[in-house]
């Protein structure tokens, strides 16, 4: 969550003088005055070295009334963490995990806040981990000095958590509070940790409920270090006895053993909060899609997650396949094969489909016996190996038929350089040019 600051792009490298500061931030103005319609996201990109679709994704969630009697002004709230001493980088950590917080009001509302906490130690730092305590209005040194706890490597309790915590009449706040340090000390990490105690989820608010709940978790051999550890938390303490051993009672109608309902428990927690409604529309939606009972089954022990994705989604998912040529056959062999496919979205589908199909020219059947290939990175694997076998064919180094796709694409990095790059070993050139084509670093023609 608080490292959002896309690799590549993550930040413009060399600091940013008053004048440049300056420089965008009046161009920002200037930009909104001219369009109405002038959104945040390129100026994120520009000023804080954003990808443009982490810039855009940020600018959809907040929005400006560009006129003059606008008081929810991002210049003046990006200049006053500026003046606090926050780095653009703190700033754009700030800015991703809180997009809100340029609609704030800088002088009202942010000034007395971050004036309140400049004295505290790591201020920018801590601020720039969780600054969705800047939300808060009541107990915001309580929270700043909870979080910074947290922070601490040693458990420690600090004096002002000590006497938060055995203060009387606090209710739903010191119960976060007692019910976050339990989680850590099982080990659960900051990351996990912050947006606990920003949020008033009721899971993490209550007491004796919270400790049964946290029991039951533990024992059923949940990681205290993994998010599915907090989503079990969730949905134990939210259902109780009867609701608990209803929603198995309806995977088990649908023929499921109830050790295989608590192995899909682990692997997927939320499938035990959704309606008998839910469940059943999308097992008979999966048999719709051509596969037999036992095979949807089967597809769901092994994604569970499945069961979670909207009737429409899987439809929708069907008809992109069929769309693109492959048979309905094809597509029930490729839900067995890989379920995660029903969830992946038409653009993933289509790209990827079109680049196996009609740039490498494998035929359609080699993705539907193949479909992992729909989940592996284009950037990563597909192109740069692809790449390879391109300048083996334009060398004459490969003379027959195209390879198979489970030779190219589904082995490992290993095996691919082993059979497509290490036999040339007695020619240091060609290895050397055909190593950069797969780092990447050398670029091919588009044939």
């Amino acid at each position: 969550m608080y490292s959002l600051i896309l690799r590549g792009r993550r930040l413009k490298k060399c600091s940013l003088s008053q004048n440049e500061t300056a420089l965008l931030i009046t161009s920002f103005s200037s930009a909104a005055r001219k369009d109405p319609n002038f959104t945040v996201s390129t100026y994120l990109v520009d000023s804080l070295g954003l990808t443009t679709k982490l810039a855009e994704s940020i600018s959809k969630k907040v929005s400006f009334n560009n006129n003059n009697n606008n008081k929810c002004n991002p210049d003046s709230v990006l200049n006053l963490f500026r003046s606090h001493g926050f780095t653009d980088s703190q700033i754009s950590t700030i800015i991703t995990d809180y997009p809100q917080v340029l609609t704030l009001d800088a002088d009202k509302s942010l000034a007395p806040k971050l004036q309140a906490l400049q004295s505290k130690v790591s201020f920018t730092e801590t601020i720039s981990k969780v600054p969705k305590i800047l939300s808060k209005d009541r107990s915001l040194t309580v929270y700043y000095d909870f979080v910074k706890e947290v922070m601490e490597a040693d458990k420690k309790r600090s004096s002002k958590v000590e006497a938060l915590l055995s203060s009387p009449g606090r209710g739903k706040q010191e119960n976060k509070l007692r019910n976050v340090l339990a989680l850590r000390d099982l080990g659960v990490p900051q990351r996990l940790l912050f947006p606990l105690l920003i949020s008033d989820l009721p899971h993490i608010c209550g007491k004796e409920t919270f400790q049964e709940s946290l029991k039951k978790v533990l024992e059923m051999g949940f990681d205290p270090t993994t998010p599915k550890f907090l989503e079990a938390l969730r949905v134990v303490k939210g259902l109780n006895k009867e609701a608990l051993e209803e929603k198995v009672n309806v995977y088990r109608r649908l023929g499921f053993a109830v050790d295989e309902i608590w192995a899909m428990f682990k692997k997927f927690p939320t499938f035990l909060t959704l309606s008998e409604k839910k469940i059943t529309l999308n097992f008979e939606t999966m048999r719709k899609c051509g596969l037999l009972e036992e095979e949807v089954r089967s597809v769901v022990k092994k994604f569970p997650q499945c069961i979670g994705v909207s009737e429409k989604n899987i439809l929708n998912s069907v008809e992109t396949f069929i769309g693109l040529g492959f048979s309905r056959d094809d597509v029930a062999m490729m839900l067995k094969r890989l379920p995660h496919c029903i969830g992946y979205s038409v653009e993933t589908v289509k790209k990827k489909t079109e680049f196996v199909v009609k740039e490498m020219s494998w035929p359609l059947k080699a993705v539907a016996s193949y479909p992992q290939v729909l989940g592996y990175s284009m950037e990563k694997r597909m192109v740069p190996r692809c790449n390879v076998i391109k300048a083996l064919i334009s060398k004459g180094l490969i003379k027959s038929e195209l390879p198979p796709v489970s030779t190219v694409l589904v082995c490992t990095d290993q095996d691919f350089l082993k059979r497509y790059v290490r036999k040339h070993d007695d020619d240091e050139e060609l290895v050397a040019e055909l190593m950069g084509i797969f780092s990447g670093e050398t670029r091919t023609e588009k044939g």
